[in-house]
This record gives C-alpha cells, structure tokens and sequence, in this order.
C-alpha cells in the first residue's frame, strides 16, 4: 500500500506528465476555435487564419488552387475548414495547425458546398461536369454523385450547372439548376441518396437561400424578375413564385456581378434581397411573401446581410459602385451610414453576436473592421487581394 505521503507527489508527477503530452506543437497555440475564420486571399491562392478578437492572421495556408470565387464551411467541431475552390478542388484545412488534411480535385469547375446537419457529409455543387458530389467529412472520400440531368427542348439529355447549394435538416442538400430551371432536393437519411425534382420554377435561378430555420428554400430568378420558394416542411405542395413582376414596367439596368443569396436578411418577419439589375433592397413580408418596401441604394446590391440582432443591414455592391457600403436601419427603413471601406469591396462577415462586422477590399489589399454601433473602423489587416471572410460560428447555423 502506497503512504499517504507518497500520494501527493506521484499525483504532480502523473499531472506534469500529462501535461506535458498534451502540450501543442510548437507551431500550433493551444487555442479553442470558437474565435477564428477564415479570409480568402485568391490572388495567392492562400487562405489567412485570423483571430477575430486579436485582430490579427495566425496563420497563412497555400496551395489552395483557384481561389477566384471560393466558398468556405466549416466542420461539426468548427476545427476544420472545407474549401470549395472554383478549379473543382475540394480541401480541408486544420485551422489550429495551419495544415491540410486532405485534398481532392473533384471536378473540373465548382461553384461552393455544404456540410450536412450531422456534420458527416460534404457535398460540392459543380459547373462541369454538372451535378452533385458528395464526400465522406473525415476522409473526402466519395459517396455518392448526382449528375444534374435535364432534358432540353429538342428532348435530348443536357447537364446543368449547380447553384444554390445549401444544407436542410435531416441530413438533406437543396439546390438549383441554372438552364434547366429546376430545384432538387437530396435526402441522404439512408444509404443511397433519395432525389425529388422540381421543374419549371422559374428561367435561370442564379443563386439560392435557405432561412434560418430551415424551413424555406428560395432561388433568385436571373432570367425573369421574382424568386422560387420551396417550403420543406411541405415539399408535397411544389414550389411557389413570390416577388413576381417586381420590376414590371421598368427598365433592367446592366448586370456586372451577380446577386448572392446567400447573406439575406432576416429582421423580424421580414426579408431582406437584392433586387437584380436595380439599385434597390427588395423587403419582403414572410408570411405571405408580399412585397412591401423597396430601398433606393448606391448601386445594384450584391450582399444584403443583416447584423445578428437584426437591427442593421449592410449592403456592398457591383462594379462600378463596388468601394461603397451602406448600413440600413430596419426599424426606419433608412439608410444611415455610408462607408468606404476600399477599392471593390467583395464581402462582409458579422462577428458572432455583432458588435463588429469584416469587410474584404480586393484592389486595396485590406480586410477593415468596423464596429457596428459607432460605425467606425476599430482594425486594419493587410491582405492580398481578399475576397470571403468567414467564420467559424457558421459551423452551427443552417445554410452557412
């Protein structure tokens, strides 16, 4: 039997021992992931590591490939972040080691993915070939392919581009087809993927959203003015067309970037979209989809996203009006501030509960960091030519 006396010392020595194998490698701090993002740097194909509340890049990551319309998700745990370049190459990053895991060149031209609900899945929406693939999240191993068929007006066998891909819960993928103007919807509950096809939703769907929720998908129509809403909790019941005609009788401008979805706003019961080819934020009323409200702003709005507490909506633009962005108070439906935050600003990322939001100036090679209440700049990262920003609170929230 060990002394009372003796136990004391073993017990620092197991503790000592223990901690000194946890200890991090010397290029890694010991650190939770809760703080950090990402900020994609496509002109180097790198992808920068920053701390949110230090300010500051921990890491550079290269070797990511074209990087020119790069997408990113992040893993169950937020540890690792997926990727989703546009040559077709699918990565996944370790953001505490600085390191890639894993690498595949999965297609020939992607446009973005999605990490399933149970966080098992990455799925990879493709220009070409068209369609669908899906990968094991600890290995990018693939699971399943979907090609995006369609048959064309002579009745011949097409593929579509993907757009609009997002995740649903129960452990399902939505997504648009650009030429074939349908929405499929993916359930991958059991061993073999289960697709629904909607047809005839609309020309063009360009780009797609999923609330909050999880509730309504909505695919922007590029080709006509309106939007397509699937209900998931009634998927019986078809898509429906919402917004139809919000233009009517006026003139498109000419559209120089496409609008995304993605960032929309939700304040209170209602939504907040860019209008395409219109210097205009659209508000919609959630209940029955009704127009209600339109904003003149700067320039064709590209991301409309609204501040956590719902209180703000950011908008930045297309070229030529791309070095401007305003801030919307949703209570007035006014805009209340103008910034310039640099040369062709591409996105914004609110902090996790909004007190500062991320801007990426490409052409003036700087992240700018803005606090949201005094709408004054608090922080500059020096970065080239930068384009998303995300982070890693996304990891939690459906459709992001």
């Amino acid at each position: 039997m060990i002394s009372r006396s003796l136990r004391r010392p073993l017990a620092a020595v197991s503790i000592l021992a223990l901690l000194a194998g946890c200890q991090a490698t010397p290029n890694t701090e010991l650190r939770g992931t809760g703080d950090l993002g990402v900020v994609v740097e496509r002109a180097t194909g790198s992808l920068a590591v920053v701390d949110t509340s230090e300010h500051r890049v921990l890491e550079r990551v290269e070797g990511l490939g074209d990087l020119s319309h790069a997408s990113v998700k992040f893993s169950r745990d937020a540890r690792y972040a997926f990727v989703f370049g546009r040559d077709g190459g699918l990565t996944r990053v370790d953001l505490l080691t600085g390191e890639i895991t894993h690498r595949v060149m999965q297609s020939g031209n992607s446009i973005g993915g999605a990490v399933s609900q149970d966080g098992s899945l990455v799925a990879v929406a493709n220009y070409e070939p068209g369609g669908v693939k899906i990968f094991d999240s600890e290995t990018l191993e693939e699971v399943a392919e979907i090609p995006a068929t369609y048959r064309d007006e002579d009745g011949r066998e097409q593929r579509s581009k993907v757009v609009g891909l997002v995740d649903a819960p129960g452990n399902r993928f939505v997504y648009s087809l650009f030429e074939a103007g349908e929405i499929h919807l993916i359930d991958m509950h059991g061993d073999t993927p289960e697709v629904t096809r909607f047809t005839d939703v609309g020309e063009e769907p360009y780009d797609a959203l999923i609330g909050p929720s999880g509730r309504y998908y909505v695919a922007g129509l590029f080709g006509e003015d309106g939007l397509a809403l699937l209900d998931l909790w009634h998927p019986e019941a078809g898509v429906q067309r919402i917004l139809p005609d919000y233009g009517r009788g006026e003139e498109r401008l000419p559209v120089y970037k496409m609008p995304h979805l993605e960032g929309w706003a939700m304040a209170g019961n209602e939504a907040w979209l860019p209008a395409v080819g219109r210097h205009e934020v659209l508000i919609a009323d959630t209940d029955d989809w009704s127009l209600v409200d339109r904003i003149a702003v700067h320039g064709q709005p590209i991301f409309v996203m609204r501040r956590p507490d719902e209180r703000q909506v950011w908008v930045n633009f297309a070229h030529p009006d791309n070095d401007v962005v305003q801030v919307i108070d949703t209570e007035r439906r006014e805009i209340v501030a103008t910034l310039e935050p640099g040369e062709a600003v591409l996105h914004m990322e609110f902090t996790p509960k909004g007190e500062q939001v991320w801007i990426s100036a490409r052409d003036s090679d700087r992240v700018v960091v803005y606090d949201t209440r005094t709408l004054e700049e608090v922080a500059r990262l020096d970065s080239e030519s930068p384009s998303g920003i995300f982070f890693t609170d996304r990891a939690h929230r459906i459709g992001l």
